[in-house]
């Protein structure tokens, strides 16, 4: 559990810019633009990087779900149990589990200063083991979504082999969201909603959750 908690901590780089217009609002005016140049890939991952700072706004996913339908690109529906857990934001999630821990930690000993309202360290160690059930919860679902890419590039080869001469065994559609499984120097392996795995070039994917500044 411990664990699940830090290492959301640790993911949120994304949350925590070196730059500062680097937020929900600054993405989403961004995305906008990018929709208006006709940039589906670009629009997409800017969409989506703001869906991850803020994920019950609704002009973000309203305007995501536009430009993937503009783009012919669609992407299997989350689970009604996803949605509700992703309206937290991974940063808000993250803070929901240390004050779990806090309340699992301090509920014994309030319990030993008030004897006689033994209700209350039942009742913060309940909230807090719920609180950092959230957050375990947010964790496990996030955890794919820092291996997630969009492609960048419209008819990007998927290619057999990491090479720029390897044969083409299929093309990805810009706006398409992958999955990235393994690298090798400037190509990375992705695989496909659809199931489809091939080496593709590190320029024509764009990194849902882009990598910590150094």
């Amino acid at each position: 559990m411990l664990a699940l908690i830090f290492a959301l901590l640790a993911a949120e780089a994304l949350a925590q810019p070196l730059q500062p217009s680097y937020s929900a609002d600054g993405l989403y005016n961004l995305a906008n633009a990018y929709a208006r140049a006709a940039k589906p890939g670009l629009a997409v991952l800017s969409y989506e990087r703001a869906a991850l700072l803020a994920p019950a706004d609704p002009d973000i996913n309203a305007n995501l779900a536009y430009v993937r339908a503009s783009a012919h690109v669609f992407v299997k529906p989350r689970s009604r149990f996803a949605r509700l857990i992703e309206v937290v934001s991974p940063t808000t999630a993250a803070w929901l589990g240390i004050l779990g821990i806090a309340l699992v930690g301090i509920g014994p000993v309030v319990g030993r200063v008030a004897r006689r309202l033994s209700w209350i360290p039942v009742a913060a160690i309940a909230l807090g083991v719920a609180l950092m059930a959230l957050t375990a919860s947010h964790a496990m679902l996030l955890w794919p979504r820092m291996h997630e890419a969009i492609v960048l590039v419209d008819q990007t080869p998927a290619r057999e082999a990491p090479a720029p001469m390897a044969d083409t065994t299929f093309m990805l559609r810009e706006a398409e969201s992958v999955t990235m499984t393994a690298e090798h120097e400037d190509f990375m392996l992705i695989r496909t909603g659809a199931g489809l795995a091939g080496w593709v070039s590190r320029a024509s994917l764009g990194a849902v959750v882009p990598p910590a500044s150094p």
